[in-house]
């Protein structure tokens, strides 16, 4: 280890989707697939060089898409719910005490649902903000590693390690915020409760505040992303599928894929630049950042979400992603942090979204906003059973 780091003694987790010297990560495969590359990735040199201590590698779904009923983490306020998306091992490392940041991948949620169903805060960045090389593609257009950790003060230490520098703050201790009003009237009550508590101690913060109603937007660009993903991934992967090396659950998920012709792939990213331009509008509306729940819903059982099980119930998989997805495609950087518990003792979560570049500020803002609450600190007692006690870390 360094005499010196920024991060000297940081224990830190690792999606098995990032490669290691002289260790090919499993992608949540039975085999090891070949990336393409033998050298270390550079978010894990980079992490090392300021010190920070590796102390494992998490379970992941396969090839960090849909579940498939393997590589299922484990949530740890209950062990019969869902433990989030594809980055739900890192989310449970570091809400279990075994890591205090963990790096996952973000996609169309994957870091910031974890995030709310394991109690812990996440940043996904700018996209291209931080260094992919090395790392399982899985929609190259739409990829980025993201962080989940104890806290925004921890995230933006390794923010800063991960961008070398490039994450800066300006003068944004009044900002402005929009509030989706019609998203967040769309969630289940006991999420709406939650959020607009946490709404409320956000906007004491703020400078001003707007409403705006952006659920049919969200949901356009949503589409957007679900059809960049499914293109990509399968133009990524089709050679693992063919060769029979991919649970067949997952393999059936993947070749939807592979409908999706190249000139519609080509289309829908060369539409992303006007829907930033609208994203101003329709979104922003004149404001520094805009929050909005995680999820609609409460984090469900893992059974509903588990495709081959009885209870399986696909609406509730694709509201998981519903308010999380038309980031990604948008490139925009968000954090996910603690603003409650539902009313069956399981984490509620918002989301605040900034525009491409404004990863510094966001994170402060997150900062900011846990020196007044202290929901960030709470742990779980009791792995099997669900409890709305907690203790302080």
């Amino acid at each position: 280890m360094p005499a010196g780091g920024a991060l000297v003694g940081l224990p830190y987790a690792v999606k098995d989707m990032i490669a290691s010297a002289n260790r090919r990560p499993s992608c949540g495969l039975p085999a090891a697939p070949d990336l393409g590359t033998t050298k270390q990735a550079s978010v894990l040199t980079l992490l090392d060089q300021a010190g920070a201590v590796r102390v494992g590698f998490t379970r992941m779904t396969a090839l960090a898409y849909e579940p498939s009923g393997a590589g299922t983490a484990r949530n740890p306020w209950n062990t019969a719910f869902a433990p989030g998306g594809s980055s739900s091992g890192p989310a449970a490392a570091v809400a279990s005490g075994a890591a205090v940041v963990a790096l996952g991948s973000d996609t169309g949620g994957s870091v910031r649902i974890p995030a709310q169903a394991c109690g812990v805060t996440a940043w996904k960045p700018t996209w291209g903000l931080v260094p992919v090389d090395g790392t399982m593609a899985l929609s190259p257009s739409l990829d980025t590693i993201g962080v989940l950790g104890q806290s925004a003060i921890e995230i933006a230490s390794v923010a800063q390690v991960l961008t070398s520098g490039q994450v800066v703050q300006s003068d944004t201790s009044r900002p402005t915020i929009a509030v989706v009003v019609d998203a967040l009237s769309a969630c289940e009550e006991p999420v709406q409760r939650a959020c607009r508590d946490g709404i409320n101690q956000l906007l004491s913060a703020a400078s001003s505040d707007r409403r705006v109603d952006a659920l049919e937007f969200m949901r356009e660009i949503g589409e957007q992303t679900l059809l960049v993903m499914q293109a990509e991934a399968w133009r990524t992967w089709a050679p693992v599928i063919e060769q029979g090396r991919c649970d067949p659950v997952m393999a059936k998920r993947l070749a939807k894929g592979g409908s999706i012709g190249d000139d519609q792939l080509a289309d829908s990213l060369a539409a992303r630049g006007e829907a930033v331009k609208a994203a101003e509008d329709r979104l922003f509306a004149g404001a520094d950042f805009v929050v909005l729940p995680v999820m609609p819903v409460r984090t469900p059982p893992l059974v509903e979400v588990t495709p081959g099980s009885p209870e399986f119930t696909p609406r509730t998989l694709y509201a998981l992603s519903a308010y999380t997805r038309f980031v990604n495609y948008l490139g925009f950087p968000a954090v996910a942090l603690p603003v409650g518990f539902d009313d069956r003792g399981l984490p509620v979560w918002l989301q605040i979204v900034g525009r491409a570049g404004s990863d510094g500020d966001l994170l402060a803002l997150a900062i900011r906003l846990q020196s007044a609450t202290a929901w960030h600190n709470a742990i779980p007692t009791e792995i099997n059973e669900i409890s709305g006690k907690y203790y302080q870390r």
